[in-house]
């Protein structure tokens, strides 16, 4: 069997229980999370076999930590120990018209100081056809930033295919002197896949897109797979808001020949929408590498997001058959 490889940062995610302030009580609920350890957490509670490269502290936080994803069923070899802190972010969780907040903690982190040289691409591409990283690994510096570019031009030299999610995050670009067009253009060069909408296409070619709706989409792609050769699929989601917790949410797929467009799905009584967008990405690798077309990725997609929206946490933890009542729809209790 062939497996996926994800490459990023571990993180801690501790957040105040139920819709409180931070420190509004002294309590806080801990979950391991990461946008790639997210994904590979996800792909491996459906089935794939998926591996995780990263670097931890060694101490009970980090081993912790690597035990969370080995028991949800992800092969941690890659995972080296390392530096003298885990990454930590906090969630505030919003509710009505209040809007959820994060703040990071994370600089310094045993990922973020990890040196080019501490990655053994021969060894951690073994069996691999497919490598998934995310736009949150170079924004936390320069060194995560050249360990990224090299990890996507190790795998092309093997010809193994590079997934992105572009995940642009402004708070950890802007707390060093960065260049964020630059190394992800370098990045979406090498893939043949990519999580993105207009704006992310946009950042990249330093353009806008004038176009409504569904049309600025595929001009955004259009333009995309003609400054990127490599590149064949851009999946994205388009997401409404009305309070913090009621949203329309619709998936889309775009391809160099066609594209997949959802119809919009009602997301009342959100629990936690932190990492729904690695959710969709989890939906779409998972559809793609069990044989579906893009219309199915599109779907799969957006029914795994729609169910992350349900779950506390940053991962989603869902098996194929909640996939599958899902899309046959139906809210009652399942005896």
């Amino acid at each position: 069997m062939t497996k996926l490889l994800a490459f990023g940062e571990i993180m801690l995610r501790l957040s105040p229980p139920g819709r409180e302030l931070l420190l509004q009580t002294p309590k806080l609920d801990v979950w391991v999370a990461g946008a790639e350890a997210n994904v590979a957490t996800a792909l491996a509670r459906l089935g794939h076999e998926v591996g995780f490269a990263s670097m931890v502290p060694d101490n009970d936080l980090g081993r912790s930590a690597i035990a969370t994803l080995r028991g949800h069923g992800v092969d941690t070899r890659g995972i080296a120990f390392g530096g003298e802190r885990i990454g930590l972010y906090f969630v505030t969780s919003g509710t009505g018209m209040r809007a959820t907040e994060v703040i990071y903690d994370r600089a310094g982190s045993a990922f973020a100081e990890a040196p080019v040289s501490a990655w053994d691409w021969d060894a951690l591409f073994d069996g691999v056809d497919r490598l998934h990283l995310s736009g949150i690994t170079p924004a936390l510096g320069p060194v995560p930033g050249e360990s990224a570019i090299a990890a996507v031009r190790a795998a092309k030299a093997r010809g193994i295919a590079v997934s992105f999610d572009g995940n642009f995050r402004a708070k950890l670009w802007e707390r060093w002197d960065s260049d964020p067009r630059t190394t992800l253009t370098e990045l979406v060069r090498h893939a043949d896949l990519m999580f993105g909408n207009h704006r992310d296409v946009a950042l990249l070619l330093g353009r806008d897109f004038t176009a409504d709706g569904e049309d600025r989409r595929r001009e955004a792609a259009d333009a995309a797979f003609a400054a990127f050769p490599n590149l064949q699929m851009i999946a994205s989601t388009a997401r409404h808001v009305v309070t913090v917790d009621d949203h329309r949410l619709s998936a889309r797929i775009d391809a160099r020949n066609g594209f997949a467009q959802t119809e919009e799905v009602v997301l009342a009584g959100i629990v936690d929408r932190i990492g729904a967008g690695d959710a969709f990405a989890s939906g779409v690798l998972h559809a793609l590498r069990s044989g579906g077309d893009i219309t199915e990725a599109a779907r799969i997609g957006l029914a795994l997001t729609a169910l992350k929206h349900s779950l506390p946490g940053d991962a989603s933890l869902f098996r194929q058959a909640d996939i599958d009542a899902f899309l046959a729809g139906g809210l009652d209790v399942r005896r």
